[in-house]
């Protein structure tokens, strides 16, 4: 069933569009539902003509386009290897957006908006280069001058990276060496940089201090699309914005989480942005060390092997194309974490994520701690089930609240009930790809939802021990889950042994 109050988190006056973060610029237009409009910029994509930049970047500005969040003097210059003009890249990416119409692709919509979009499009500017090549950084900069004065993009930058890992220090230091991320006064150079932001610690700590010899942190967005979904951003305010949730939100009540951070984090001082990530910081540094016989123990690993994935017959990871026939790669990894601090002593988190599962879905699951059942034991209850909290983050997104109530009729006896809030239902919500709130957040200078460098490296450094003796002892046991089920039979040994299983995934986002 679904509750008919759409206040289901508060909306306390205070708040403004994520808590009005005292972190970001205040730019003195406003849109029409009260968000400043980003200042004046030009965003340059390196990766153009990717696959990264056509289905998410680009629908994400076409989103903020028919939002009225970007000014007239915004413009966009895609630059990539390949030989294309200005035309053809319009051309080329037109044909993608048209394709998501009627689709069942992550940015799915019913029709597309042509005035929106041919705004979008008449901003748009090509420039053929190569990362490695200094001149492509010199031409670039003479065409970003030349829209400053003719579009009044007011020498305000934004570098996406839309480009494999391996070339982020090239072009990070391509830019430094043109002078194209040095900051003059009342102009800002920001630079967004994709995951994976390393490959372990090491590589973590050399990638951030290659990037640093030409960027100050500040400068630095290290964006992760989740966290520009919804019900990530709004986590906050339901456990700081409703009386209902924060005083329970502690070991004495909570079991089972499955993402961290965001949902573990004390309550900061402010919203402002330092403020949030350094809360964040503490939960990740906070995670308890394993030593390899923890690590081998608290950590399991997978790879598919042929299998039905929605209908579809697939093949085994080692029979894909370019995939080695002995490979060792993991496609799955489940693993128990400890958090060593005063709110959650004792409470293990329970992470895990996998490809070709029974469901494409993303989830933190809170299981409350069970109702004695002395009271119930001259009834006809058999059994007290767990009260949980669902908050989904892909597809739709939402939060349910799973709890027990009795069945009509002359005795005593129990069901699990369910109370839905949707975001789709409540608030009419558009189609998104993830990135729009991220996109504009660089825009106005709120850093609240990317990472620093301390936060990346201290997330490598909780899960290097389960690296390093991975590492030490290669798998002889893949495949060992098939295509299309719930993961290898080793994760639930995992949560068996502490006399707990996971949420079975056809259960999930149902």
């Amino acid at each position: 069933m679904k509750t008919n109050n759409a206040n289901v988190i508060t909306q306390d006056p205070q708040i403004d569009r994520r808590f009005k973060r005292s972190g970001a610029e205040e730019p003195s237009s406003q849109t029409s539902d009260g968000a400043p409009l980003a200042p004046p910029c030009v965003m340059v994509i390196f990766g153009a003509a990717g696959d990264l930049t056509k289905r998410l970047v680009v629908p994400a500005l076409y989103n903020l386009i028919g939002a009225g969040r970007l000014p007239g003097e915004f413009r966009i210059v895609g630059v990539d290897l390949a030989s294309k003009t200005t035309e053809q890249w319009r051309t080329g990416l037109t044909e993608t957006m048209r394709g998501f119409v009627g689709s069942d692709a992550e940015f799915a919509v019913d029709h597309i908006d042509e005035n929106a979009w041919q705004c979008l499009t008449d901003r748009m500017s090509y420039l053929q280069g190569d990362l490695t090549d200094a001149e492509m950084y010199r031409r670039l900069d003479a065409h970003l001058v030349g829209l400053d004065k003719t579009a009044g993009t007011a020498g305000n930058r934004l570098f996406y990276l839309a480009i494999a890992d391996r070339f982020f220090s090239v072009a990070v230091a391509g830019l430094g060496a043109a002078g194209l991320v040095t900051e003059k006064e009342g102009q800002w150079r920001r630079v967004v940089i994709e995951k994976p932001f390393g490959h372990d610690l090491n590589s973590a700590k050399a990638l951030n201090s290659e990037i640093l010899k030409h960027l100050q942190e500040h400068q630095i967005y290290r964006i992760d699309h989740f966290l520009g979904k919804e019900t990530v951003q709004n986590i906050m305010a339901l456990r700081f914005a409703n009386g209902l949730f924060e005083p329970i939100w502690n070991r004495e009540h909570n079991h089972v989480f499955q993402l961290l951070a965001m949902t573990a984090m004390e309550p900061p001082i402010s919203f402002e942005a330092d403020a949030v990530r350094a809360k964040k910081a503490e939960v990740i540094e906070a995670v308890r060390p394993l030593d390899p016989a923890q690590a081998l123990e608290n950590a399991v690993r997978g790879q598919y092997d042929a299998g039905t994935v929605l209908r579809k017959a697939v093949p085994g990871y080692r029979q894909e194309p370019d995939v080695a026939p002995d490979s060792s790669v993991e496609t799955y990894i489940a693993c128990r974490l400890q958090i060593d601090n005063w709110r959650w002593a004792g409470v293990p988190f329970y992470l895990r994520t996998g490809k070709y599962l029974k469901r494409r879905v993303t989830e933190i699951a809170i299981r409350f701690h069970q109702a004695p059942f002395t009271l119930f034991r001259d009834t006809d209850v058999e059994r007290m089930h767990p009260n949980w909290m669902i908050l989904r983050i892909q597809p739709c997104e939402g939060i349910g609240l799973e709890f027990a109530a009795k069945r009509p009729g002359p005795t005593v006896k129990l069901s699990n009930v369910t109370m839905d809030f949707a975001y789709e239902d409540y608030f009419k919500t558009a189609p998104n790809t993830g990135y729009e709130t991220l996109i504009y957040d660089c825009m106005i200078g709120d850093a609240t939802l990317f990472q620093r460098a301390d936060n990346i490296e201290a997330g490598w450094a909780a899960v290097q021990p389960i690296l390093d003796v991975w590492a030490d002892n290669p798998p002889s046991f893949f495949p060992n889950y098939t295509a299309g089920s719930n993961g290898p039979s080793a994760a639930d040994e995992l949560l068996a042994h502490d006399r707990r299983v996971w949420r079975p995934l056809d259960q999930q986002a149902a």
